[in-house]
């Protein structure tokens, strides 16, 4: 199992886990969710609800991978298998990322 805090603005919003059987949950963090003033992490991952469940890595959080070249280029400077889109998640979403969203890896 590996997981990671996800943070939104840098505030620590939840926590991504990849579950040892290949499936995902996303948690929010009690405080964060009980906080009417801070938003969801993504339209798909509502403020409805504590914990989302998957069989595959959440799009949201997918998309924040790179794609092609990059990708290809990432994962052979970091000796990350190209399937491995959680490590690489881990790996490269630590600290500049595209939008708000930043992942740090729990050890």
């Amino acid at each position: 199992m590996r997981r990671a805090r996800v943070f939104l603005r840098n505030i620590e919003a939840g926590t991504l886990t990849e579950n040892d059987n290949g499936s995902y949950t996303f948690e929010y963090d009690d405080a964060y969710l009980l906080d009417v003033s801070k938003p969801e992490v993504s339209l798909t991952l509502p403020k409805t609800q504590k914990v989302f469940t998957s069989n595959y890595l959440f799009p949201f959080f997918f998309s924040l991978l790179s794609e092609g070249s990059n990708k290809a280029a990432q994962c052979r400077m970091l000796r990350i298998d190209e399937k491995d889109y959680f490590g690489l998640l881990l790996a490269t979403t630590s600290n500049d990322t595209v939008g708000a969203v930043t992942l740090k890896p729990i050890e």
